[in-house]
């Protein structure tokens, strides 16, 4: 896409047929990286973005003058970047490689920042309590080796033993490895900052051959197979069908909506139905919905002092347990 956006730079008008020829890609696949450019600029803040369009027959490139100039950091930009590339170098388990690429990479942005660069050496980063824990699962997916691990689950908060194969590990907001999971016999993910206990087993690491998922949108990614749990929300609900992965959400007389989706841990969803409050209930299935309202009331007996106040101050009623 960097090359496209110096071939139509010197080609205003170019027909799309021929900038799909001469890229090596479908018509389809250029209007779709046509989407994209738009979105891109020099600036991280969003300013001076690329106007580039297509009536479908031809691109073309509205401001090509206005971005020419070459990127330049601001003192914040420079200094996010400074201390982001320190704290990595910083983790355990980076490979000695990656970690010297990385020093040189931050001595040239140093160079390149000047005085903005005096402002991060100032700050620092803390990383959650899983630095000897990465540097295990790295170690296991390189060798290949199994890893047994105790690990916390909060929605059944309770710590279990298990025997994982590691496949990769992954980022999205916390670190997680993906591994096929001996207990189960199932994909399971486990965040690293919730492994209580790993070690390294001298048994080979053989997960069954499965597709690699694209977590890019979303971690948990429900298989037809898991279970389905239907959830009713009403107009202060409906957040829920945009957090959580559905198979549909049927729209309710009140602005509410019916939420039908799977989860491989349908007991995850009792915090849910808490959280939700008068704002929703499990509908099915009937064991899961009777476990929120233990939950629930469980909840309502953990506090002192007459009811009243209990429901005062949290807004707590038999009508809300009911729904719960």
């Amino acid at each position: 896409m960097l090359s496209l956006v110096t071939y139509l730079k010197e080609r205003p008008g170019a027909r799309v047929e021929d900038v799909a020829r001469a890229f090596g890609v479908t018509e389809e696949e250029l209007v779709s990286d046509l989407d994209v450019l738009p979105m891109c600029g020099t600036s991280f803040r969003g300013g001076d973005l690329l106007d580039i369009d297509t009536d479908g027959e031809r691109i073309w490139w509205h401001n090509p003058d206005d971005v020419a100039e070459p990127l330049r950091l601001a003192a914040d930009e420079a200094t996010a970047l400074l201390v982001a590339a320190r704290a990595v170098s910083t983790l355990p388990g980076l490979r000695e490689s990656d970690r010297q690429a990385l020093l040189r990479a931050n001595a040239k942005l140093e160079a390149a920042a000047g005085e903005a660069a005096g402002a991060s050496a100032r700050l620092s980063v803390t990383f959650e309590s899983e630095g000897g824990v990465f540097a295990d699962v790295d170690r296991a997916i390189s060798e290949r080796r199994r890893l047994w691990i105790r690990y916390y689950s909060p929605a059944r908060d309770e710590l279990s033993e298990r025997e994982i194969d590691p496949i990769r590990l992954v980022s999205v907001g916390h670190t997680y490895v993906e591994a096929w999971c001996r207990r189960s016999e199932a994909r399971r993910t486990f965040r690293l900052d919730r492994v209580a206990e790993i070690k390294i087993l001298d048994e080979p690491s053989a997960p069954p051959e499965i597709e690699l998922r694209d977590l890019s949108e979303a971690l948990v990614q429900p298989a037809a197979e898991d279970p389905e749990v239907v959830v009713e929300v009403g107009p202060g609900g409906r957040w829920v069908a945009e957090y959580y992965p559905h198979d549909s959400a049927d729209e309710l007389p009140d602005g509410g909506l019916r939420i039908t989706l799977r989860t491989p841990d349908p007991t995850s969803l009792r915090r849910l139905a808490l959280r939700l409050g008068r704002d929703g209930r499990i509908v099915s299935p009937g064991d899961l919905a009777d476990s929120a309202r233990r939950a629930a009331r469980e909840a309502l007996a953990a506090y002192d002092g007459p009811q009243s106040v209990v429901d005062g101050v949290h807004g707590v009623d038999d009508r809300q347990e009911q729904e719960l």
